[in-house]
């Protein structure tokens, strides 16, 4: 009999949030759904950055993105909070600190 020649290599590592992450960043969805101001998420788990996209409605751009990029921990801090327009509304080390861009729920977005 012939062994079988074909190996199945490992799936290439990817980033993701930890639950310890996804607990707060889900807290903010929550808020901002009660708030009317988004309605669905996904989440993406990529080799080098891993994206919570918050949308304000279904199957269009998200009006926020919540990103962990490693890589930028040292530097710029591995956390970011982008808007609807691709701007950084904020960026640090800790999880925490970059969300509190939501606690200024004055965010109104214009259709």
């Amino acid at each position: 009999m012939a062994e079988n020649t074909h190996r199945i290599s490992p799936p290439e590592p990817r980033i993701a949030f930890h639950k310890t992450e996804l607990q707060p960043i889900l807290d903010v969805y929550g808020r901002l759904v009660m708030a009317g101001e988004a309605r669905d998420y996904a989440i993406g788990m990529h080799k080098d950055v891993a994206i919570f996209a918050i949308f304000r409605r279904h199957a269009e751009n998200p009006t926020w993105r919540i990103e962990k990029q490693p890589h930028l921990a040292n530097m710029q801090g591995q956390y970011v909070v982008y808007g609807q327009a691709g701007q950084v509304l904020r960026r640090g080390r800790e999880l925490a600190q970059v969300l509190k861009v939501f606690d200024r729920s004055r965010f109104r977005v214009i259709d």
